[in-house]
């Protein structure tokens, strides 16, 4: 096999130093590799396998030779380079929002939809944060019991919003116990010691961008029927690292808790940890740092019928950026998609 030339672009972002981290962990087999970022943080020196680099400017030029681009540096930079990428014959792996719903692109989650994979015209999308570690607990459940309705409920930390969010949580929480004033700049509201109902902007229907981000992409990656009824809310938390969510689920078969259980122990990606009378349920500290979505609180959901109800925690920089975006470089490898 083959080895590639990768390329990372958006290097020395939060989530683009948690990619370079990623491909050593799961010893991804490169020829040669290279880190691309804005003219503003060019010329940053990374240490990588045990040899430094040096960040360089990314420009339609740097990308000759690459065959595949990890790219999270912002949906603007992604549409900008995606046609570049694509005629040099190079496929990008994309952690923004600019390509997920596209027709041609397909949105994976792997070990969920790889198949999709094989559908790329030179784009592959990875999908948002909180969708997921939602598709790795969804998936296993919808082929058992098929889902009929779902409500998702998201807390979400600030290291979603970059590494401005997560100063800034530092900074408020600091200023609020010191009974300073503070002037919030990345979220409408103050963070600290605080909850947000509001990620991204809002749509003409009343949901936020990202509420309606987990309603279009599970059906997408499921492959769900247009009209399957799919609601989310989604919070901003004074959390550093990981996000929560509150599954609300409506089979067309009937599924027990138990079945729950097993299914999801055997399961890929899934750590359960349910046993609520010991206090024994996921929080975000077990999360942070580490791969497994956590799944916990499983029980029979008292407003529907075939209905359960979980709670599910994952790190969002690993599962819901980095890791997939890794994962899925090493299955267009293995697939020979590239």
């Amino acid at each position: 096999m083959r080895k590639p030339n990768i390329a990372i672009l958006g290097a020395t972002g939060v989530v683009g130093r948690e990619i370079t981290k990623i491909i050593d962990e799961l010893k991804i087999d490169f020829n040669e590799i290279k880190f691309l970022s804005s003219a503003k943080s060019a010329g940053t020196e990374l240490e990588f396998q045990g040899k430094k680099y040096i960040v360089e400017e990314a420009k339609p030029e740097s990308f000759d030779g690459v065959n595949i681009v990890l790219a999270s540096a912002g949906g603007a930079t992604s549409q900008k380079f995606a046609p570049e990428i694509v005629k040099r014959g190079g496929v990008l792996i994309d952690n923004s929002s600019a390509f997920r719903m596209e027709n041609d692109v397909p949105l994976v989650i792997a070990y969920v939809n790889d198949e999709d994979l094989k559908k790329h015209k030179g784009i592959i999308a990875n999908p948002n944060c909180s969708t997921s570690q939602l598709m790795l607990v969804l998936k296993p459940l919808h082929e058992k019991a098929v889902i009929k309705r779902l409500i998702v409920s998201t807390y979400q930390a600030v290291s979603g919003a970059g590494l401005a969010a997560i100063n800034e949580l530092t900074a408020n929480t600091k200023a609020s116990l010191a009974g300073e004033d503070f002037e919030n700049k990345c979220f409408k509201k103050p963070i600290a010691f605080n909850v947000i109902p509001q990620i991204d902007v809002f749509c003409d229907n009343g949901y936020t961008k990202e509420e309606m981000k987990v309603v279009n992409e599970t059906k997408k990656i499921l492959h769900l029927a247009a009209e399957t009824p799919i609601s989310c809310t989604a919070a901003r938390v004074p959390v550093y690292n990981g996000h929560s969510e509150a599954v609300d689920i409506e089979f067309e078969k009937d599924i027990t808790p138990d079945e729950v259980r097993e299914i999801l122990k055997d399961s890929f990606g899934i750590k359960v940890i349910d046993n609520p009378d010991n206090y024994e349920y996921p929080t975000t500290r077990d999360a942070s740092g580490v791969n497994p979505v956590f799944v916990g609180r499983i029980r029979k959901n008292l407003a529907f019928n075939n209905g359960i109800t979980l709670w599910c925690v994952a790190d969002n920089l690993r599962i819901g950026a980095a890791l997939n975006t890794v994962r899925l470089c090493q299955k267009v490898i293995e697939m020979n998609l590239y």
